[in-house]
């Protein structure tokens, strides 16, 4: 595979979330590698909520699956709110089903890099396993290596997580190498 396509949502709807922060440094750093990429997070995902048979007409929604369908792989970020992901980036999850008639359904076969972000380690680690199960819903391979940040500690998030975001990118690049 020459230049795999990673796409990565999540985040918030605040223009400077520490989630959005994080996806886009590790796209950044899938970029450095040689992937083409894809963030998907605020508006580019402030859907509707998801009702079955109901996802044609709008226009942000059939970008987003387009993306979706032309991924090699996938990286989701949450922040954690009352202990799991949010409801933005669970209804933006419950758009794949869209996917599910496809030659491809779901993320299946791809790998998926995943992102917890909260106030407190019970949250952030609750939120990451939380998008573990939901990754595994929609058959794709979670990366061994995922991250869990509490945002609350001090210093910045970028630099207490860069060396586990290389080991996640890695494991992505390694899975798309077999």
């Amino acid at each position: 595979m020459s230049a795999p396509h990673i796409v990565a949502l999540g985040g918030t709807l605040r223009p400077e979330s520490a989630t959005g922060r994080l996806l886009a440094a590790t796209l950044a750093k899938a970029e450095a590698r040689g992937a083409r990429t894809t963030l998907l997070t605020g508006e580019a995902i402030a859907f509707p909520h998801y009702e079955p048979g109901n996802v044609e007409g709008n226009p942000a929604v059939m970008r987003y699956l387009e993306a979706l369908r032309s991924a090699d792989a996938v990286i989701v970020g949450s922040p954690g709110y009352h202990g799991t992901l949010s409801g933005l980036v669970k209804t933006a999850l419950d758009y794949v089903e869209a996917l599910s008639k496809d030659e491809r359904p779901y993320f299946d076969g791809l790998p998926v890099g995943l992102i917890a972000t909260a106030a407190g380690w019970q949250a952030a680690v609750s939120t990451l396993q939380a998008l573990r199960t939901i990754t595994h819903a929609l058959r794709g391979w979670p990366t061994p290596m995922g991250l869990a940040i509490n945002t609350i500690e001090p210093g910045d998030a970028l630099d207490k997580c860069n060396g586990p975001m290389d080991v996640m990118v890695g494991q992505i690049f390694n899975f798309l190498g077999r």
